[in-house]
C-alpha cells in the first residue's frame, strides 16, 4: 500500500487511525518502547537496516597488488633467475636467487594487499557510522532520540524541516509539510504531503513544516532500503593530493624506466664486447666462444640488473603513503569528534585561511536558560514569577509556549524530573512556561492546531493558529525580539491591560539592547485574537493561508543565556596564530553577537570594533559584488544574517583567495556549506540537508573540535611531505650508486632482493612511520598551506641533496675502495666482493633508519624530539633493526649476504650516525622561498633575455 501510494486501499484500512489500531499504537504517545513489543516488531516486520553489498574481500586486493607493471617484470625474473640457477648451479644451491627473489615479491604483494584491504575496512567503519543517524521518536508519550537503526513498524515520529524520512510511512498530522524526493524519483521538485497525499518515503528530506508520521516500513521493505542494499559504498574516491602524488610517481618511474633503458643498452654493450669479466677475470663473453646458453644466461642477469633499477626508481609507495596518512587521520579525528564524510576535506582543512563560524552551540555551550523576562513594562524578577505577571498573561503565555513549538514536554507519573525536549531555544522556553505554571498536556488539549508557520530563519519568527474551546481563534508568534516587537501594535501590561506600544517603543528596545549587551538572545512573544470567520473553511485553502504577522499583542520579551563554551578563547587564539582568521556569522542581533564575539576573543576589545568589522547581513548583501570582496576582508562579526548573507561572504572570500571553512546546522545553511570549500556540519543540533551538504560532521557542535580539524588537515600534509622527502633519498641515493656501479663495472653492489627489502622498507614501513606521525603544536605555529604549494619545498630539496649525496659519496668509495678500507685483501675476489656488498647493504639500510629520523622533522634542528612518544614509529624502527640482522646472519643464502664481524655491523651504524651531525649542518643553510624551478630556467631566462637587448642578434 504504501509503496504503490495506495489512498483507496489506506481508506479501506480506516485511514491512519484505522492503522494505528491494526498496529497497535498510538496516535500521540507513540509504542510503549517495552523491549519485548519492540523485539517482536522487530522479527515480525523487519529491522530497519538492510545487507550491505560485501566489499572486496583479501582475495580481490591480492590480485590487484600482483598486478604492478615492475612487480611482474620481477616475477619473470624471478623465474628466469631460477630456471637459470638450476641450470648452471644445480637443483641443491642454484634455487636460492630465484627463490628470494620470488618471495620478496610475494611479501610485497602481501603486505601491499594486507595495507590496501585494513584501510578498506576501515572506511566501511566510517562510513557505518555515517549512516549511524539520530532522530527523534514519541514512545511511552515521551520524545526519545534513537538510532535510525532502531526504528520499528508502529513508531510514531516528529519531522520537521532538513529531517531525513528514516522508513516508509504515513502522515499522521501535518503543516506546510513539504518533501524533497528527489533522492528516490530523480525529480527536483518539491511535494506537498497532507491527508490527501499522505504517503512518505524512506530516504527523503524535510524541505519545509512541520508534521509527525506513522511508520509503515523499515529496512529491505523500503524502496531505499532495496536501492541502498544494490549499491556498494565506493572507497575508492581519490583525494586531489592523491591525484598529484601519482602524477609525481609516474614521473619518476618515467625517469627510472629512462635510466634503467639506458644502463641496459651500457651492460648489453660491455657484455658483448667482452668488458664483462667472471671473479677471475677473464671476460663473460668472447665471440665465437661463448655458447649459446651462457650468452643467454649474462643477458638474463644484465636485465635483472636493469629491472632492479626500476625496482628502486618507481615510489609506488607515494599513494599508498596518503592513503595510510588519510585512513589514519580519519580515525584520530573521530576520536577527536569530527567524522569525515569527504576524504579530500582532510587535506584541504590543512590549507583554510578562514572559518565562518556560527554562535550558537558551537562558539556557546547551546544549553539556554532564561534568564530575565518583561512582561509589559515591566521587569520580571526572577523571571519565572507568576505573583509579578497577571493570571492572563500567564495563561496566555503557556497556550503560545505549548502550541508554537516543536518541542515536547514529559511529566512522568512517578513524579520524576520533568523531560523538556527541542531545540535548545525552545527547550529554554518551554522550560520557563513549566515554571509559570503551564501544564503541557492540559494546553494541548485545550486547542485546535489550524495551521503552522514553521520557524523560518528567513523571517526569524515562527506562528501557529489555534482554535480555542470556546471557539475563539488566537495566532500566536515567538522570534527575533526586535522583529516580532516592530509587528506589535500594542501590549498586555502586567495587571492584563492592553495598552497602546507607540509611547513606549522606545523602552522595549532598549530592554533588548541592554540584554544584548550582556550578550543575552532576545526572544519575543506575541499573539493576535482572530475572527473564525476569516478562518480558510476548506483544507486545501487552510494549508495555503499565510498567517497574519501584523497588529500583533506583545505579551513578553525573554533574554536567553547561552554561555561561551570552555575554551573556545584559547581555540580561537591558537586558530588566529596560525594565520586561519575566525569571523562570527550569526542570526542574532548585533549587540548579542558582538558580546560573545568579545567574550570568545574574536574581537580583542571594543576598540578592534572599526569599519565594517561589525556588520549586518542586510548592509553587506546591499554592496556591489566587486564592494562585497573588499568588505568581507574587513568582517570579523556578522549578525542578523540570512542563510544568503552567509553564503554571499564566502564568496566573496573565496575570490579574495582565501580558503573558507564554513560551520552551520540548519538547512538554510546547505548552500554555504556545500560552496564552501570545506563544510563542517553540528553532528548534534544539525539537519540531515546540512549533514549531507558537508565534508566533516563535527559530532560535539564544539569550536574546539574544528581548529582540532585544522590541525589534523595540517598534519596530512606534512605527514606526506615527510615520506616524499624519505622515499626521495632513497630512491635518489639507490639510484646512483647501482647506474655508477653498473656503468663502470658491469656489476650491482646491491641486487634484486636487496633492493626489494629496501623497497619495503620505504614504501609500506617507512610510509607507516611517517604517515602516522600525530600532529604537534609547531604546525599551528606556521602559516596555512597555500592552494598551490610545491608538494616538495626547497626546505625539503635541501635536506634530500644533502643526505643523498652523503650516502652517494660514502656508498660509492666503500665499492670502489672498500676491498682495502675493509681490509679484505686477504680474501679470495669473489668473497671479498661478498663482504663488501654486504657492508654496502647494510650500509644504505642503517643510512635510510637515520633518514626516517630526519623526515619527522624536515625544519627542525632537533629531529629526536617526541619520537619516544610515537610508538608505532619506535616499534617500526626496531622491527626495521631486527629484521636486517635476520636477514644478513641468518638468510644470507637467500639474500646474497655474507656474516658480518661486529666491528662491521659497528662501521655500519657509525657511518649512518655520522650524517645526523650534517643534518644539522644542512638545516642551517638559509633556503629562499622561490621554487627550485627557477633556479633551474633562471640562468636560460637570464641569457636570454641579455641575449635579446637592443643592438645584439637575436
Amino acid at each position: 500500500m504504501t509503496r504503490d501510494h495506495n489512498f483507496s486501499a489506506l481508506e479501506q484500512y480506516g485511514g491512519v487511525k484505522g492503522l494505528t489500531n491494526l498496529l497497535k499504537t498510538n496516535i500521540v504517545s507513540g509504542l510503549n518502547g517495552d523491549d519485548i513489543d519492540l523485539l517482536k516488531r522487530r522479527n515480525l516486520y523487519g529491522s530497519n537496516t538492510y545487507p550491505l553489498k560485501k566489499g572486496r574481500n583479501f582475495l580481490n586486493f591480492l590480485w590487484e597488488a600482483w598486478q604492478d607493471l615492475t612487480l611482474i617484470i620481477l616475477i619473470v625474473a624471478a623465474a628466469a633467475s631460477l630456471a637459470l640457477g638450476i641450470k648452471t648451479e644445480g637443483v641443491d644451491d642454484g634455487w636460492y636467487d630465484g627463490a628470494s627473489i620470488a618471495f620478496a615479491v610475494i611479501l610485497v604483494i602481501i603486505v601491499t594487499a594486507t595495507s590496501d584491504y585494513r584501510q578498506s575496512l576501515q572506511f566501511q567503519n566510517l562510513n557505518k557510522e555515517k549512516r549511524n543517524i539520530q532522530i527523534e521518536v514519541m514512545r511511552g508519550g515521551r520524545a526519545v532520540k534513537i538510532s535510525i537503526f532502531d526504528v520499528v513498524v508502529g513508531d510514531i515520529l516528529p519531522l520537521k524541516i532538513g529531517d531525513q524520512v528514516p522508513a516508509d510511512g504515513v502522515l499522521v498530522t501535518g503543516h506546510s509539510l513539504a518533501i524533497d524526493e528527489s533522492s528516490m524519483t530523480g525529480e527536483s521538485k518539491i511535494v506537498r504531503k497532507d491527508q490527501k497525499s499522505p504517503f512518505l518515503m524512506s530516504g527523503c528530506k524535510v524541505a519545509d513544516g512541520v508534521g509527525t508520521m506513522l511508520v509503515t516500513g523499515v529496512g529491505i521493505n523500503t524502496e531505499w532500503g532495496l536501492l541502498m542494499a544494490s549499491i556498494s559504498e565506493d572507497t575508492g574516491e581519490e583525494t586531489p593530493l592523491q591525484v598529484r602524488l601519482n602524477g609525481v610517481a609516474t614521473l619518476i618511474g618515467i625517469v627510472g624506466l629512462t635510466v634503467a633503458g639506458l644502463v641496459l643498452a651500457v651492460l648489453l654493450g660491455r657484455f658483448f664486447t667482452g668488458h664483462t669479466t667472471k671473479s677471475d677475470g677473464s671476460p663473460e663473453f668472447m665471440k665465437g666462444q661463448t655458447s649459446v646458453g651462457d650468452a643467454v644466461d649474462g643477458v638474463i642477469k644484465i636485465i635483472t640488473i636493469a629491472v632492479t633499477i626500476v625496482v628502486v626508481a618507481v615510489p609506488e609507495g607515494l599513494p599508498l603513503a596518503v592513503t595510510l596518512t588519510l585512513a589514519y587521520s580519519m580515525r584520530k579525528m573521530m576520536a577527536d569528534k569530527a567524522l569525515v564524510r569527504r576524504l579530500s576535506a582532510c587535506e584541504t582543512m590543512g590549507s583554510a585561511t578562514t572559518i565562518c563560524s556560527d554562535k550558537t552551540g558551537t562558539l556557546t555551550t547551546n544549553q539556554m536558560t532564561v534568564v530575565e523576562a518583561y512582561a509589559g513594562r515591566k521587569k520580571i524578577d526572577p523571571p519565572d514569577d507568576t505573583s509579578q505577571i497577571h493570571p492572563a498573561v500567564v495563561s496566555l503565555l503557556s497556550e503560545g509556549a505549548a502550541h508554537n513549538t516543536t518541542g515536547n514536554v514529559f511529566v512522568p507519573k512517578d513524579g520524576g524530573d520533568v523531560e523538556v525536549t527541542g531545540s535548545p531555544t525552545e527547550r529554554a522556553i518551554l522550560s520557563w512556561a513549566v515554571k509559570l505554571g503551564m501544564k503541557f498536556d492540559i494546553a494541548r488539549s485545550d486547542a485546535t492546531v489550524l495551521h503552522v508557520f514553521p520557524f523560518n530563519s528567513q523571517k526569524k519568527r515562527g506562528g501557529v493558529a489555534l482554535k480555542r474551546m470556546d471557539s475563539q481563534v488566537h495566532i500566536h508568534w515567538k522570534g527575533a525580539a526586535e522583529i516580532v516587537l516592530a509587528s506589535c501594535t500594542s501590549y498586555l501590561d502586567s495587571n492584563g491591560h492592553l495598552q497602546l506600544i507607540e509611547d513606549d517603543e522606545d523602552f522595549f528596545k532598549l530592554a533588548i539592547d541592554e540584554m544584548a549587551a550582556r550578550s543575552l538572545r532576545c526572544v519575543a512573544i506575541a499573539y493576535k485574537s482572530y475572527e473564525i470567520e476569516n478562518v480558510p473553511s476548506n483544507e486545501e485553502s487552510l494549508d495555503q493561508w499565510v498567517l497574519p504577522e501584523n497588529d500583533l499583542v506583545l505579551l513578553a520579551i525573554v533574554g536567553i543565556k547561552d554561555p561561551c563554551r570552555p575554551g573556545v578563547n584559547e581555540a580561537v587564539r591558537v586558530c588566529q596564530e596560525a594565520g586561519v582568521k575566525v569571523r562570527m556569522v550569526t542570526g542574532d542581533n548585533l549587540q548579542t553577537a558582538k558580546a560573545i564575539a568579545l567574550e570568545c576573543g574574536i574581537l580583542g576589545s571594543e576598540s578592534d570594533v572599526t569599519g565594517h568589522t561589525i556588520i549586518e547581513g542586510k548592509v553587506f548583501r546591499e554592496f556591489s559584488e566587486k564592494d562585497r570582496e573588499q568588505v568581507a576582508k574587513e568582517i570579523k562579526v556578522m549578525g542578523r544574517s540570512s542563510p544568503n548573507d552567509k553564503l554571499l561572504l564566502v564568496k566573496a572570500l573565496q575570490k579574495g583567495g582565501d580558503v573558507v571553512a564554513v560551520t552551520g546546522d540548519g538547512t538554510n545553511d546547505a548552500p554555504a556549506l556545500h560552496e564552501a570549500d570545506i563544510g563542517l556540519a553540528m553532528g548534534i543540533q544539525g539537519t540531515e540537508v546540512a549533514k549531507e551538504s558537508s565534508d566533516i560532521i563535527i559530532l560535539d557542535d564544539n569550536f574546539g573540535s574544528v581548529v582540532k580539524v585544522v590541525r589534523w588537515g595540517r598534519s596530512v600534509f606534512a605527514n606526506i611531505q615527510k615520506f616524499i622527502q624519505f622515499q626521495l633519498t632513497v630512491n635518489v641515493a639507490a639510484l646512483i650508486i647501482n647506474v655508477v656501479a653498473a656503468v663502470s663495472s658491469g656489476s650491482v653492489p646491491l641486487n634484486a632482493v636487496q633492493l626489494l627489502w629496501v623497497n619495503l622498507i620505504m614504501d609500506t614501513l617507512g610510509a607507516l612511520a611517517l604517515a602516522t606521525e600525530p600532529p604537534t603544536d609547531h604546525l599551528m605555529q606556521r602559516l596555512p598551506v597555500g592552494r598551490r604549494e610545491p608538494l616538495i619545498t626547497n626546505i625539503m630539496w635541501r635536506n634530500l641533496f644533502i643526505q643523498a649525496f652523503y650516502q652517494v659519496t660514502v656508498l660509492l668509495v666503500l665499492n670502489f675502495r672498500g676491498t682495502s678500507i675493509l681490509h679484505l685483501k686477504s680474501y679470495t675476489r669473489e668473497g671479498a666482493n661478498d663482504v663488501k656488498n654486504t657492508m654496502i647493504f647494510n650500509t644504505f639500510v642503517f643510512c635510510q633508519i637515520f633518514n626516517e629520523f630526519n623526515a619527522r622533522k624536515p625544519d627542525e634542528i632537533n629531529v629526536f624530539s617526541g619520537v619516544t612518544k610515537n610508538y608505532l614509529f619506535m616499534g617500526i624502527i626496531a622491527i626495521t633493526c631486527i629484521l636486517q640482522i635476520i636477514i644478513i646472519e641468518f638468510l644470507g643464502k637467500f639474500t646474497s649476504t655474507v656474516s658480518l664481524s661486529w666491528k662491521l655491523w659497528l662501521a655500519s651504524i657509525a657511518i649512518a650516525i655520522f650524517s645526523w651531525p650534517l643534518a644539522i649542518i644542512g638545516k642551517k643553510i638559509p633556503v629562499t622561498k622561490t621554487p627550485l624551478s627557477w633556479y633551474l630556467m633562471g640562468p636560460i631566462q637570464l641569457l636570454r633575455s641579455r641575449l635579446r637587448r637592443p643592438g645584439r642578434c637575436s
